[in-house]
């Protein structure tokens, strides 16, 4: 029997690279990591990252974490792909 007692269910390949990190969230945003948990595992990854922080309108900052909670993300991941794509 497969993994955690799942039966077999039909999932989609995952790509082999994706084109962008919209194409992965958009991605991960209509699959669950969960069905795909036999393909995992453990890596080693350093990730640079600078902190920035910015005001944000109160009302706006409330807009963006209920948008965020439907697609099953952080606020901070929402905002950033936001930027990205304003920025390219």
């Amino acid at each position: 029997m497969p993994k955690n007692g799942q039966k077999n269910k039909r999932r989609d390949p995952i790509p082999e690279e994706f084109s962008s990190i919209e194409e992965a969230a958009e991605f991960w945003e209509t699959h669950s990591l969960a069905d795909y948990e036999d393909l995992t595992e453990e890596v080693d990854a350093e990730i640079s990252l600078v902190r920035n922080h910015f005001r944000v309108d109160r009302e706006l900052a409330h807009r963006i974490s209920q948008i965020a909670r439907r697609r099953g993300i952080s606020s901070e991941t929402l905002v950033n792909l936001w930027l990205q794509e304003k920025a390219t």
